[in-house]
C-alpha cells in the first residue's frame, strides 16, 4: 500500500518505540520537536525571566496564532488562544443576547462539553434543542433544518463526532443557521489536523479546535477562529486583562477591548502549551493536511478490513469521505478490553460507553493495524 508520507516521520515520535499506540483520538503522540519547543521555552525564562514576554513570548504566540491559521485558511488576527474549549465556550456564549433569540441547537452526539454551557444557562433563559442520530453516527441536514429557527441565536455542534469519526457538512449547516439569522459555531477538537478545514469555504462563524488530539500540541490550548465581521459585534462579558485594546498600560478605570480576536482571550495564555502546539502543528503543516489525510484514510480502510476479516463489525459511515480518523467497535465491557490490551499486549487505545474507539494516525503502521486486531481476538477468545 502505498504511503505518501516517509516512514522516517515515524522516529520523531519516540513513543511510538515504547507501546503500539493507536489513541490519537485521545492524546497526540509527543514529538521530538515539541520537546525542543517547550526545552527552549523554559531556557528563555530561565535567561530573560519576566522580559521574556517582550524578548520572544509575545512573538511565539503570534507565531502560533498565525499558524493556525494557516491550517484553517483563516488570517492570523480572527485566531484567539484560550486553556480550554470550555473557556472559549463560556467566552462565546457571555457575547450573545438571548432576549429575542433563546435558543441554541446542539446535537446529542456532541461532546458534553458543547450542551453543558448552554444547559448552564437556562437561568438566564436559554434554551437548547438536541437533535436525535437515528443510528448513533451522524445527524441528517434535515434536522437542522427542521430545528433552526428565528428563536435560534446559535448552531453549536462538532466538524467531527468524537464516538463516530462522522465528519458533519459545515457548509450546509451554517448556510441553514445564516437563513435563519443565527450563527454557527464547530468543535473541531476531533477534525483540525487530520482533515481539511476551511473555515471561508465553508462560512463558518466560530471554529474551535486545540493540540490535545491531532495537531500534536498537547493540553493546555485552544484555538479559536471568529470571522472577521463578527469580532466587533461580539462583546464578551467572561474577559480579563489580555482582552484589553492596550493591556500594558494597566488601566482599571477603562475597558476598551481588541479590536482583533484577542478580544476573546481572557486571560495570560499558557505560553508553554503555545511553544509544544506551534512545534506540533509545524508537523502537520509541513507534511500537508492532504497528505496526512490521504494516509490516515488507508489506515483506517485497512483497519476496517481486517476487523471485518476477523469477524468484528466495526460501526462507520458507508461513505469513506464522511468518515474521519475514529473507528469505533461496538463490544461488551469496553473497559475490561482496553484495561487487558495495555497490560498485556502495551496496546495503548482508548473507550466511551458502549464502544470501543480506536484511531490511527499517520504514524502508524499496517502492521500495528494486524496486532491490534489479533489481540483484541486473543482477549475477546478468553
Amino acid at each position: 500500500m502505498h504511503n505518501p508520507i516517509s516512514p522516517t516521520w515515524r522516529a520523531e515520535f519516540p513513543g511510538l518505540e515504547q507501546s503500539t499506540y493507536l489513541n490519537t483520538c485521545s492524546l497526540g503522540q509527543l514529538s521530538r520537536r515539541s520537546v525542543v519547543a517547550v526545552n527552549h521555552f523554559m531556557e528563555l525564562w530561565m535567561r530573560y525571566g519576566a522580559s521574556a514576554w517582550y524578548e520572544t513570548w509575545l512573538g511565539e504566540l503570534a507565531a502560533t496564532r498565525a499558524r493556525f491559521a494557516r491550517l484553517i485558511n483563516a488570517q492570523p488576527h480572527e485566531v484567539a488562544l484560550l486553556p480550554s474549549v470550555g473557556v472559549a465556550l463560556s467566552v462565546i456564549a457571555s457575547s450573545l443576547d438571548y432576549r429575542q433569540r433563546s435558543e441554541v441547537v446542539i446535537t446529542e452526539m456532541d461532546f458534553p462539553t458543547i450542551p453543558y454551557q448552554w444547559m448552564a444557562r437556562n437561568r438566564d433563559g436559554v434554551q437548547v434543542r438536541f437533535l436525535p442520530s437515528g443510528d448513533r453516527m451522524g445527524v441528517p441536514l434535515q434536522a437542522f433544518e427542521a430545528a433552526i429557527s428565528p428563536k435560534t441565536a446559535l448552531v453549536a455542534t462538532s466538524h467531527v463526532f468524537f464516538t463516530s469519526g462522522w465528519i458533519q457538512d459545515m457548509a450546509a449547516i451554517s448556510a441553514l443557521a445564516h437563513a435563519q439569522g443565527a450563527l454557527s459555531l464547530f468543535d473541531g477538537y476531533q477534525a483540525a489536523g487530520q482533515i481539511p478545514v476551511d473555515v471561508k469555504a465553508t462560512d463558518v462563524d466560530i471554529y474551535l479546535s486545540g493540540g490535545l488530539k491531532w495537531l500534536l500540541g498537547g493540553p493546555g490550548i485552544v484555538f479559536m477562529y471568529v470571522k472577521e465581521s463578527l469580532i466587533e459585534q461580539l462583546q464578551p462579558t467572561t474577559t480579563g486583562w489580555f482582552a484589553a485594546k492596550d493591556m500594558f498600560k494597566f488601566n482599571p478605570e477603562r475597558f476598551e477591548m481588541a479590536e482583533d480576536a484577542r478580544r476573546f482571550e481572557p486571560g495570560t495564555p499558557a505560553v508553554a502549551a503555545a511553544y509544544a502546539a506551534n512545534a506540533g502543528m509545524s508537523i502537520i503543516e509541513e507534511i500537508g493536511v492532504a497528505a496526512v489525510r490521504a494516509r490516515t484514510q488507508a489506515l483506517d480502510a485497512d483497519l476496517v478490513t481486517r476487523l471485518r476479516a476477523a469477524g468484528l463489525e466495526p460501526r462507520l459511515p458507508e461513505d469513506p469521505e464522511r468518515h474521519a480518523g475514529i473507528v469505533v467497535l461496538p463490544i461488551e465491557n469496553p473497559p475490561a478490553l482496553v484495561k487487558a490490551l495495555a497490560q498485556e499486549k502495551n496496546i495503548i487505545i482508548d473507550h466511551r460507553p458502549g464502544l470501543v474507539r480506536l484511531s490511527p494516525y499517520f504514524y502508524n503502521t499496517e502492521e500495528e493495524n494486524q496486532f491490534l486486531v489479533d489481540s483484541i481476538l486473543n482477549v475477546l477468545d478468553r
